[in-house]
């Protein structure tokens, strides 16, 4: 994926972090629920492509997403999330190979006793062995990571430019924003928006602005440490570009 997006952010207004709401997530409350809900969705494709990359397997990546994410919301491996080993999206990692392991030792025990495996054991051990046909499963996990926060940007751009009655003009350019459309006959699109050029394009300047920040907003929602941002920046455009 081509992106439009450029590393060099500056600073940029930040929401709500998403470590509040990891805190709140380990609440026994209805809000601490809903959080917790919040976070699961914003991960699950990462997790399914690492588990996916893991057991070259989709059902099973599915399944054991599942498995994953329905400990999570039990309660149990939230818990262990804290603020000082800051960025959620390694905390995440690390606890899914930790379950993921674990289920391997459990699926283990049950064959030498007779049962049914709980994970396809052997699948996850031959993935082990490298293929050139994918990337590892570390990376899976940051280029799903890094697409997720990017289609996360878009969507609250885009309600943002619905709310201020630029919806129709979001949709137009969407295809510029995102890196997928090519720079083609700009002259004509911005006709067909009922603009001349140089406004259409100081238009398109400012929402890939605003996009930047949305990104950064997105990313920083997931760290402890402010100057970490970059860091993780420049960790989600490597991942954009594999």
């Amino acid at each position: 994926m081509t992106t439009a997006l450029s590393p060099n952010v500056h600073a940029a207004p930040f929401h709500t972090t998403r470590w509040t709401r990891v805190c709140l997530a380990k609440t026994n409350s209805e809000d601490g629920r809903k959080a917790l809900a919040d976070l699961c969705d914003a991960y699950y494709e990462p997790v399914v492509a690492y588990l996916r990359s893991t057991f070259r397997d989709a059902d099973a990546a599915r399944e054991m997403s599942h498995a994953f994410f329905a400990e999570m919301l039990g309660g149990g491996t939230i818990h262990t999330a804290e603020r000082e080993r800051g960025r959620f999206r390694s905390y995440l990692l690390g606890a899914v190979k930790h379950f993921v392991g674990h289920q391997r030792d459990a699926a283990k025990r049950m064959k030498r006793g007779g049962g049914m495996p709980l994970v396809p054991l052997d699948d996850a051990e031959a993935a082990e062995v490298p293929d050139a046909r994918h990337l590892a499963p570390d990376a899976e996990f940051d280029r799903q990571w890094a697409m997720t926060v990017v289609s996360r940007s878009m969507a609250a751009l885009r309600a943002e430019c619905i709310s201020e009655g630029r919806g129709e003009f979001f949709d137009a350019v969407s295809g510029i924003l995102n890196g997928y459309a090519s720079h083609g006959d700009q002259t004509a699109l911005a006709a067909s928006c009922g603009m001349k050029f140089d406004a259409f394009r100081m238009a398109v300047s400012r929402l890939k602005k605003r996009l930047r920040q949305c990104v950064q907003s997105e990313v920083a929602g997931t760290l402890e440490d402010p100057a970490a941002v970059q860091d993780e920046m420049e960790t989600l455009f490597a991942a954009l570009s594999r």
